[in-house]
């Protein structure tokens, strides 16, 4: 199963978030569900790198299937908008295939 945390502070501003895990839904190579949430994980990292100016940390591991950012400080209106993205994909998966292949949640840090 992926273990997908999206982390917001107190007034809801997002602060970051983590992915691990693999979703064994299937082989691999062959994981429909897996494949969805590392490209959806994927992009929205690439995509804050070359769209926005925002400054994070990340961290990844690719035997783990771990990746995680962190944002130096509150972040602008692009950065929050593919942050919504992100998350509205991995709802989107979470309904269609289940809690068995992915456990979405939000942390308040």
């Amino acid at each position: 199963m992926t273990k997908v945390t999206v982390f917001r502070d107190g007034h809801q501003n997002f602060t970051g978030f983590s992915c691990l895990g693999h979703a064994g839904y299937a082989d691999a190579g062959e994981d429909i569900v897996c494949a969805g949430i590392s490209a959806l994980v994927i992009n929205t990292v690439n995509a804050l790198e070359q769209f926005t100016s925002e400054k994070f940390s990340a961290d990844l591991d690719q035997k783990s299937g771990k990746i995680s950012i962190q944002f130096d400080s509150i972040i602008g209106h692009d950065a929050e908008l593919l942050m919504k993205t992100l998350v509205l994909g991995l709802q989107g998966i979470q309904n269609t295939y289940g809690t068995d292949y992915i456990h979405f949640i939000f942390k308040e840090v």
